[in-house]
């Protein structure tokens, strides 16, 4: 009893003292993107308002499975954090097997940000004004066009996998090591497509080198005013609203996750770091813990539900078998990114070659 009682009081001691080191945040993608933009904004402002550093440490690899299982199995005592989100819970649904619980093995602190990401075309690739028009293009050539992500499993490649499934056609995806070679080959017109991020995208479509068609949540964006939603570009229905949230291991102390909620929220309230937000693509975004508990949780069930969709009946002679690594666009994919999706959901494979499905069930590429 005595050492329980000694147990309790060094934790609440320890959650009292909190921080009193440095913080390291996991952002398990390349540096840039989506989910690394915000976190370089907000970390300043935690160190601020606790009095400790709160540092990023990009870990990218396999889809973000690698970071986030680094942090899974971090000791629970909050200096080591992850930034987590709707791709976190799409993985868990993805892979065959993933070292960790998205839910059970995380301590789901806050809700960040969310955003849209933007269906992009080169107009000198494919020249089309619409997401009407593109689709008439795919459906007059399928398999024809290509769009390009960030790698397999990636919130990019789930949004257009996403577009294949409820416009009813075929994009093939090529996957890259990450979103900047990916809009290198984009701008370069080796690749026509692809669905990006506010910041990766906006400088070149107000230039006239990319056009954008949609946004991929159900409203306009504040910064691309004149681009419709994809419901209002003619495809119902469809909301792929990207969000980011910062998540521990599982078992932090309750006063440590109090202490960080509250801070986080304080920070997402500054007009500044709003406006910062906004210009990197998001809305800065905060829930209660308990609504943010529920969010998670309708969040898992949704993408496990679309997930588990089996494949429309095929209209296109399936290949015999697989051959060595296709030439697309001069670009051979020994060059991209093929990571193991072993459990490959039937909606997905609108969006994929034969070959590249052999590939990714036969590698094992971090």
């Amino acid at each position: 009893m005595k050492l329980l009682a000694l147990f309790l009081w060094v934790c609440v001691a320890t959650a009292q003292d909190y921080p009193s080191r440095p913080v390291r945040v996991v952002v398990p993608l390349s540096p840039g993107g989506f989910a690394d933009t915000p976190t370089r904004m907000l970390t300043p402002r935690l160190s601020e308002l606790l009095g400790r550093q709160f540092f990023v440490d990009n870990r990218p690899g396999a889809g973000g499975t690698i970071g986030w299982d680094f942090v899974a199995k971090s000791p629970p005592d909050g200096y080591t954090l992850a930034v987590t989100g709707s791709t976190l819970l799409i993985g868990a649904h993805l892979y065959k097997s993933v070292p960790y619980d998205a839910i059970k093995d995380f301590t789901h602190i806050s809700m960040m940000a969310s955003g849209p990401y933007v269906l992009v075309v080169n107009p000198q690739k494919v020249p089309v004004a619409s997401v009407r028009e593109l689709i008439a293009a795919a459906k007059a050539k399928p398999g024809g066009i290509d769009y390009a992500s960030s790698g397999n499993g990636s919130s990019q490649h789930l949004v257009g996998a996403l577009f294949n499934s409820m416009a009813g056609v075929k994009l093939n995806h090529v996957p890259y090591k990450g979103s900047g070679p990916a809009m290198q080959d984009l701008l370069g017109g080796q690749i026509g497509v692809s669905f990006a991020g506010v910041p990766n995208v906006l400088g070149q479509v107000r230039a006239g080198r990319l056009r954008a068609l949609a946004v991929t949540t159900t409203k306009r964006w504040v910064e691309l005013p004149d681009v419709p939603s994809m419901a209002e570009a003619g495809v119902p229905g469809y909301d792929a609203d990207l969000w980011l949230s910062l998540s521990g291991p599982a078992g932090m102390p309750a006063q440590i996750v109090e202490r960080l909620h509250a801070a986080i929220g304080k920070a997402l309230q500054d007009p500044e770091l709003r406006a910062s937000f906004r210009t990197g693509g998001v809305e800065a975004t905060s829930m209660t813990p308990a609504e943010f508990a529920a969010y998670v949780r309708s969040e898992y069930d949704k993408w496990g539900t679309w997930c588990a969709r089996p494949a429309p009946p095929s209209t296109e002679p399936q290949e015999k078998s697989a051959i060595a690594p296709v030439m697309r666009n001069n670009t051979p994919d020994s060059a991209r990114e093929m990571r193991p999706t072993l459990a490959i959901p039937g909606w997905m494979l609108l969006s994929m070659k034969h070959t590249e499905i052999s590939m990714i069930t036969k590698n094992s590429v971090a």
